[in-house]
């Protein structure tokens, strides 16, 4: 098992990396602070810039006009580019868009493909996902009440989602609902693709997570679709193929996921770092000579690294042997690294004391917005529960 890449992909991080530091963590806070609209202009700035270096859309196929990278080579790009918070947004590889341009390039037809993915890929438009609903248990899709009644050539969708990420300024969704309900609850599923300005689709609200509520891709929604009529032409694979789709889906996000949360855990631990080398505490004494702290930054290190090459692992295998064979690693990564970035990202708040809980770091809001990691894309425990199954299935037990 080897993690090594070639040496123009190495180079290809290290320069991207240097990017993410010089333009995108020094401007941070103050893109933060006005919000997400307000920041929209300079943002696009910084993907002009990222277009005009030949790095934009590091996860898409190079025939859709992305680098078509190996997951491995960007799992590593998707560190880097984690260290800051609108770094996989700058590089056109944001959530919940990359996911969706895989599952359109894989399952869309022609027309689908020319009129939502490819100015998806281009950066023209954004798009959300549209799955979790209120009334019933994210951990479980097979329970999903939204429905789509065929009627002609067209289907009809009632239901309610949430947690939409990016609905506020999404031009259209990717709408997971129940097509048959009778049949076997892995087959019940289909998705479509829902223009937003679709008559019957309205997004109520941008859900409050900790306070803030958000807006433009630094958001969740919350949707209502109501007599919401779409062609069958708008229907993404066979009917009866959501479930199976959205586990395709999730199986690299995950990836994605995780080696972006290696990008949280290293920014954190710097920060961490220079709190405590700089900070006095009683006299001349640093936080960085309290013993006490020196352990928590050894069992911060070790965890880091642990969990990136568990990453890499995950990453390797399913480039080499597919996604089947990393069933257990992508589970085993899943609650691992969300499990390491809450210690780290706590820590780190916490050496920085009042400090960390202000808005003048990224901490506070990582502490607010990636503690969810332990929950989206399927809970800890399940993630836990399966991965145990398995292991136990391949010792014959």
């Amino acid at each position: 098992m080897d993690f090594s890449i070639p040496a123009e992909s190495q180079a290809r991080v290290g320069a991207i990396a240097e990017f993410v530091s010089a333009q995108l963590l020094p401007r941070e806070t103050a893109l933060l602070a006005g919000g997400f609209r307000a920041a929209e202009p300079e943002l696009e700035e910084l993907r002009r810039q990222v277009r005009a270096r030949g790095w934009w859309a590091p996860a898409a196929p190079a025939e859709l006009g992305g680098l078509g990278l190996s997951l491995l080579e960007y799992a590593l790009v998707s560190e880097a580019l984690g260290r800051s918070i609108f770094g996989h947004y700058v590089f056109g590889g944001q959530a919940p868009d990359a996911g969706n341009i895989e599952i359109l390039h894989r399952l869309g037809t022609d027309e689908q493909k020319s009129r939502f993915l490819l100015p998806l890929v281009r950066g023209e438009i954004r798009s959300c996902f549209a799955m979790t609903e209120p009334e019933t248990p994210g951990s479980n899709p097979t329970e999903l009440r939204c429905r789509a009644r065929r009627d002609g050539p067209d289907y009809v969708l009632d239901g309610h989602k949430w947690f939409c990420s990016g609905a506020d300024g999404a031009r259209f969704a990717i709408v997971m609902a129940v097509s048959a309900p009778e049949a076997p609850p892995r087959r019940r599923a289909t998705m479509f693709l829902v223009p937003t300005d679709t008559a019957g689709f309205r997004r109520v609200r941008n859900v409050p997570v900790m306070g803030r509520e958000g807006e433009g891709w630094l958001s969740h929604g919350e949707i209502r679709l109501e007599g919401c009529r779409v062609s069958a032409s708008q229907r993404l694979g066979e009917e009866g193929s959501g479930f199976a789709a959205a586990q395709e889906r999730l199986g690299p996000g995950r990836v994605h996921h995780c080696m972006r949360w290696i990008g949280i855990c290293e920014r954190a631990f710097e920060l961490m770092v220079g709190r405590a080398t700089a900070r006095t505490i009683d006299g001349e004494a640093r936080l960085a000579d309290q013993p006490l702290f020196q352990a928590t930054l050894a069992e911060c290190r070790a965890r880091i690294d642990a969990a990136r090459l568990l990453v890499l692992k995950a990453a390797w295998t399913i480039d080499h042997e597919g996604f089947a064979a990393a069933a257990v690693e992508i589970s085993l990564v899943k609650f691992f690294v969300a499990e390491v970035m809450g210690q780290v990202v706590d820590a780190a708040l916490q050496a920085h004391g009042a400090l960390g809980m202000s808005d003048d770091t990224p901490l506070a809001f990582y502490y607010a917005h990636e503690r969810a990691a332990r929950i989206y894309d399927g809970p800890d425990e399940v993630h836990k529960l399966s991965a145990g199954r398995r292991i136990l299935k391949r010792h014959g037990r």
